[in-house]
C-alpha cells in the first residue's frame, strides 16, 4: 500500500530530466557547429563584408565610399557579416539536431513529412536571399542613387548598411517559405484549399501593404516583393491540393508516437 504512490511519481520525473539533458546536448552541438563555421571563415571576413557590400558599392557616384561612423565598425561590421554566413553554412547541421531532439515524439507519417518540409524551407530561405541580392538590392539601390539630391555625397555607413540588408534576407527569405506555410497548414487540417481560395484577394491585399512596409518608398521595389508573394502563396495552393491532411491516432501501430507506446507499456 505504501509503495503505490511512489511508482506513478519517477516515470513523470526522470523522463523530463532526460529530455532536458539532451536539449542541452544538441544546443551544444548546434552552438558547436556555429563556432567550428565561423572560425573556419573568420579568415574571409573582409572578402564577405566585399561580397555583401557589392549591390551599394556598384551603385555609388564615381570615386564614392561608404563610410565609419564608428571606431570599431571597420572590425566588427566584417565579423558580423561572417557571423552571418556561420549561421546560414551550419543550418543544416542546425535543423538536424532540432530534428533530432523532436523526432521521438512524432508520430511516423509526421517524421516523413518533416523531412522535405526542412529541406524546402532551407532551400526557399537561400532562393528569397538570392533574389534580394541580385535582383531586388540592385533596383533599390539604383533607385536611391537616383533621387539623392544634388550637392548631397551618397555616403551610407557600413553598420547601418549591414543592419539594412540584414532585414531585407530576413524579409525576403521569410517570405520564400510561403508555400511551405500553406502546405503545412493545409497538411495539420487547419485549412483546406477552397479557404485558400476564398482568401486570395485579401493574401494579394495584404502583400503590397508588406511589401510597402518593408522596402523603401518606389512602386518597383514594393513589385519586386509583393508579386513574388502571390506567385508563391498561389504555389502553396498548388501543392495543396497534393495533400492529405494528417490523420493522428488510429487503428495501426505505425500512428502511435514513442510516448503513447511508452505509456502503454507502463500501463
Amino acid at each position: 500500500m505504501s509503495d503505490t504512490p511512489i511508482q506513478p511519481s519517477e516515470p513523470t520525473t526522470q523522463p523530463l530530466i532526460e529530455h532536458l539533458l539532451e536539449l542541452r546536448r544538441r544546443l551544444m552541438w548546434i552552438i558547436i557547429g556555429l563556432l567550428v563555421c565561423f572560425l573556419a571563415l573568420m579568415p574571409f571576413s573582409q572578402t564577405l563584408y566585399s561580397f555583401v557590400a557589392q549591390p551599394l558599392m556598384a551603385s555609388l557616384p564615381k570615386d564614392t565610399n561608404m563610410i565609419a561612423t564608428d571606431v570599431i565598425a571597420p572590425f566588427f561590421v566584417p565579423v558580423k557579416v561572417t557571423l552571418m554566413a556561420a549561421f546560414l553554412l551550419s543550418l543544416p547541421h542546425t535543423l538536424y539536431q532540432v530534428w533530432a531532439f523532436v523526432a521521438p515524439a512524432l508520430y511516423q507519417n509526421e517524421k516523413r513529412l518533416i523531412t522535405p518540409l526542412v529541406l524546402s524551407s532551407f532551400i526557399l530561405f537561400f532562393v528569397g536571399m538570392a533574389f534580394a541580392y541580385y535582383l531586388v538590392f540592385p533596383v533599390i539601390f539604383q533607385f536611391l542613387a537616383s533621387v539623392t539630391p544634388v550637392g548631397v555625397n551618397m555616403a551610407t555607413d557600413i553598420d547601418k548598411y549591414l543592419s539594412f540588408i540584414l532585414g531585407m534576407f530576413v524579409a525576403f527569405g521569410t517570405t520564400f517559405e510561403v508555400p511551405v506555410v500553406v502546405v503545412l497548414l493545409t497538411r495539420m487540417g487547419i485549412v483546406n484549399t477552397a479557404q485558400l481560395k476564398l482568401a486570395r484577394p485579401y493574401v494579394i491585399v495584404g502583400a503590397f501593404v508588406i511589401a510597402a512596409i518593408i522596402t523603401p518608398p518606389d512602386v518597383l521595389s514594393q513589385i519586386l516583393l509583393a508579386v513574388p508573394l502571390i506567385i508563391l502563396y498561389e504555389a502553396g495552393i498548388l501543392f495543396s491540393r497534393l495533400t492529405k491532411p494528417i490523420k493522428r491516432g488510429g487503428s495501426g501501430g505505425e500512428a502511435q508516437s514513442p510516448a503513447q507506446i511508452e505509456a502503454a507499456g507502463e500501463n
